[in-house]
């Protein structure tokens, strides 16, 4: 008898994984499940959503004439830039709003690396 003889339709069942081997349970006890990731995050959506944050950060960051008009416009960014990701992660690819998200956090880093160096060697917080 064939061991695909119990599925009751032509696919295998969620989470089954063909050429797995796994360990003999110990008797008496039940085996151990295999999981999966339903929606694995490939290579390709990531590399673009990390491209588009990388874009939006550097459009809106070059409308600040100053580093008070830079860091205002970053934190703009990376605030409308984590909402989309939070909606991606929803309602879209997944994929693309790590990517998003990976980039807001770096560009939002590099603005507050030269944020922290003004206040440093100046002794004056720039942003108020």
């Amino acid at each position: 008898m064939s061991e695909h003889a119990g599925w009751a339709g032509s696919t295998p069942p969620a989470g089954w994984l063909p050429h797995v081997r796994t360990p003999e349970p110990l008797p008496g006890l039940p085996p151990r499940p295999v999981y999966r990731e339903a929606h694995r995050i490939r290579t390709g959506p990531l590399l673009s959503g990390a491209g588009a944050a990388a874009l939006w950060f550097t459009l809106f960051g070059s409308l600040g004439r100053d580093l008070f008009g830079y860091a205002w416009w970053t934190i703009g960014a990376a605030v409308s830039a984590w909402f989309a990701a939070a909606v991606l992660t929803l309602l879209g690819d997944r994929g693309v709003a790590v990517g998003v998200a990976l980039a807001s956090g770096v560009g939002l880093s590099i603005a507050a690396g030269f944020v922290g160096a003004r206040w440093i060697t100046t002794n004056d917080w720039p942003l108020w």
